[in-house]
């Protein structure tokens, strides 16, 4: 026990200092693990930078054998598969069904790719079925894939949310 710092002594001569109305043992002496918080946070930030791209961002559709095409909101997204969403009215696909989907870059512009799906749950806060797939590797487009995999994981680092900066129009020197 030679080596264990007691800072009991400490913290109760800065809770009196602190609080000098209340009691050593009522003040609230915990240390927090700074690093930890802080992890949670970037974690938490991150998710929601990825979520947040994905969805406003992306256009995603899902092709449906004799209905056509089925559009669903993109989740998450990895190197290995992908997380979207499909309202809860249209359905939802079955475990290990491989589905043809679209990336949509603009209103006309895409690239197909296709997911094999591994699990599926209701959301139903959100009226939805999300479903969890994995990319179907030797099949089109797997280079591309993985580069706009890597694109959004790099630029997802660096975003940052507009909360409603001003805008000025007619500028005159």
């Amino acid at each position: 026990m030679k080596n264990v710092i007691d800072l009991s002594k400490r913290l109760n001569k800065q809770a009196k200092r602190q609080n000098p109305g209340v009691a050593a043992d009522e003040s609230d002496g915990a240390v927090i693990d700074m690093t930890e918080k802080r992890n949670e946070i970037l974690v938490q930030e991150r998710r929601q930078v990825r979520r947040t791209i994905l969805s406003e961002f992306i256009g995603a559709m899902a092709l449906v054998p004799q209905k056509g095409l089925v559009k669903v909101t993109m989740y998450d997204i990895s190197e290995d598969g992908v997380a979207f969403d499909v309202e809860d009215k249209v359905g939802h696909f079955l475990v290990g069904e491989e589905v043809a989907m679209r990336l949509y870059l603009n209103h006309q512009t895409y690239f197909p790719f296709i997911v094999r799906i591994q699990n599926i749950r209701g959301v139903d806060e959100e009226r939805t079925f999300r479903h969890g797939a994995n990319f179907v590797k030797g099949t089109i487009n797997d280079l591309a894939l993985h580069h706009f995999v890597k694109f959004i994981e790099s630029v997802s680092a660096s975003l940052k949310t507009d909360s409603g900066d001003l805008m000025v129009s007619n500028l005159t020197r």
